[in-house]
């Protein structure tokens, strides 16, 4: 197939545009310690405007996992939303200040998460530009995002 030079270029550059005007953030949230067994974290991704994806990581491995936002909690739980494991696990996430509560039905699982920072520590490491740079800014993400 036969494109002419110009076509093309405007492909690329159409293509490029597009990439760019892509708006994703993140904001991660995490219990425990990393590089430990008890640890975990959770990340809520918003792209273009809109509620992305969530992961959870676990363990000293950082096991990934995807969850499904399902929707917002029972007005008895709190103002939160819920959210599903591959297993069909339920947890309802209620933010509360800058922190996430985390709980399951049965109140069995409960922990509160805090903003986790992803960047450079003490000049070590490399610059996260989608991550929330602070509490204030991931907490905002999720109640725009996961709570409208």
């Amino acid at each position: 197939m036969y494109m002419k030079k110009s076509t093309l270029i405007f492909l690329f550059s159409t293509l490029v545009g597009t990439l760019a005007n892509a708006q994703m953030k993140v904001a991660n949230f995490s219990f425990g310690e990393p590089g430990t067994d008890t640890y975990e974290q959770v990340s809520f991704w918003a792209k273009d405007g809109q509620r992305g994806d969530i992961y959870y990581v676990y363990g000293k491995n950082r096991t990934e996992t995807r969850l499904t936002f399902l929707s917002k909690t029972m007005p008895s739980i709190g103002n939160g939303f819920r959210v599903q494991f591959p297993n069909k696990l339920v947890l309802n996430v209620i933010p509360m200040g800058d922190r996430l509560k985390v709980v399951d039905d049965k109140a069995t699982y409960q922990k509160t998460f805090s903003w986790q920072y992803e960047g450079p520590v003490n000049g070590i490491g490399t610059f996260c530009n989608v991550c929330a740079q602070d509490e204030k800014e991931a907490m905002r993400l999720v109640r725009t995002y996961y709570l409208k």
